[in-house]
């Protein structure tokens, strides 16, 4: 697991806002699936995982404190156009593209790293290569806290999962005999006389 630096602190009572990002397999884009409170990263790594990963599967979670990110959407640039001279630390920042709105666990997809002066310079790039998205997401690279990808970390954080399958809850068992079974058999109780005439 790798630390950002500096940590994020918590506000009110709650802990600091940490959005997930769940890679399903090699290969495939790390997506956001939602967020947790954590007091730091690897308490953070581990409500994710308990959260989002306890049966889908999962190779790598990512979390990045909710102050790291920014977000918007076409519109919003439309009314507020200084979200891309926003100003930060220059580096590597990740971009993520919400390309559809169709409900589903996955909102955002990493499309891949930008070299940016700050958020605004990434945020007109992301603009750049997408123009077309219902929204963009671009974070830096040193903010974000991730789980080890070997395969001794892998298999110890996300193997318990595989073996998890769901099940929808007409394949669980009946305790005794379905109320309907009895009826067809012609073997359901009827009421008491005090009942039916009450």
């Amino acid at each position: 697991m790798t630390e950002p630096q500096p940590q994020p602190r918590a506000t009110g009572t709650q802990w600091p806002r940490w959005e997930v990002f769940k890679q399903d397999a090699p290969g495939r884009p790390h997506q956001a699936v939602g967020s947790v409170h954590a007091g730091d990263p690897l308490h953070a790594l581990l409500t994710a995982r308990n959260v989002f990963v306890r049966r889908p599967a999962a190779v790598s979670l990512w979390c990045v404190p909710e102050g790291d990110l920014l977000t918007t959407t076409p519109e919003e640039l439309v009314t507020t156009p200084a979200l891309l001279d926003a100003s930060g630390t220059s580096g590597t920042y990740h971009v993520g593209v919400k390309r559809t709105i169709r409900r589903s666990m996955t909102f955002v997809d990493l499309s891949g790293t930008v070299n940016a002066g700050g958020p605004g310079d990434a945020l007109r790039q992301a603009r750049t290569l997408h123009p077309d998205a219902l929204a963009w997401m671009v974070f830096p690279e040193s903010a974000v806290v991730r789980t080890e990808e070997d395969a001794g970390t892998v298999d110890s954080w996300f193997a318990p999962a595989r073996d998890k399958t769901y099940k929808q809850q007409q394949y669980y068992g009946v305790i005794g005999r379905h109320a309907s079974e009895l009826k067809r058999a012609g073997r359901m109780p009827g009421r008491a006389a005090s009942e039916e005439s009450a």
